[in-house]
């Protein structure tokens, strides 16, 4: 009997070689996930009353920095924001919660998910934004340094990385055509 290949399984296991290209170091998305909590203020509003936009895409940026260094043990460089999506807004004294966690990983490159909420007073959160960054890991000079691999542990990370892979190649053919 001819067994299918199981397209998952083949992520999973190109993933794993390549890793072993980076002296079979590896890490868990758990490892570097980050969770963070605003309060929005009077300072954060846009003449509109809701959050400013400039100031979530701070907030995203820094999450991603701090998923990025916890993964690599590095100084990281954001390369790319792309996806960035506003669903809805936050308003003053909302509870905004984001989440960064990695989802791909290149040689140098880590590709970061933030996932931005509010959080009502039950602790129900309603999904307001979600952008995906590309983050950098450098050296004191500035040069790109190789980053660990990723540890895939369950199908909802294994499905986050074929994702991140398609993005990945989007990326770098948005590249080639001047974008």
């Amino acid at each position: 009997m001819e067994q299918k290949a199981d397209p998952l399984n083949n992520i999973q296991n190109d993933m794993i070689k390549n890793d072993r290209m980076k002296n079979d170091t590896m890490k868990k998305v758990q490892d570097s996930m980050t969770e963070q909590v605003y309060v929005v203020r009077s300072r954060h509003i846009n003449p509109q009353g809701r959050l400013f936009g400039g100031c979530l895409m701070q907030w995203i940026d820094e999450i991603a920095a701090i998923v990025g260094r916890r993964h690599s043990g590095k100084l990281v460089t954001t390369a790319a924001i792309d996806n960035l999506h506003f669903k809805a807004g936050a308003y003053q004294d909302d509870m905004v919660v984001l989440i960064g966690r990695l989802t791909f990983v290149g040689r140098t490159s880590m590709e970061v998910r933030v996932d931005t909420y509010v959080e009502d007073y039950q602790g129900i959160r309603k999904s307001i934004n979600r952008a995906y960054l590309v983050m950098v890991a450098v050296d004191e000079n500035g040069i790109p340094v190789q980053v660990p691999g990723l540890l895939l542990e369950s199908e909802a990370e294994q499905e986050e990385w074929a994702g991140g892979q398609k993005r990945n190649q989007l990326r770098k053919q948005r590249r080639k055509e001047g974008y």
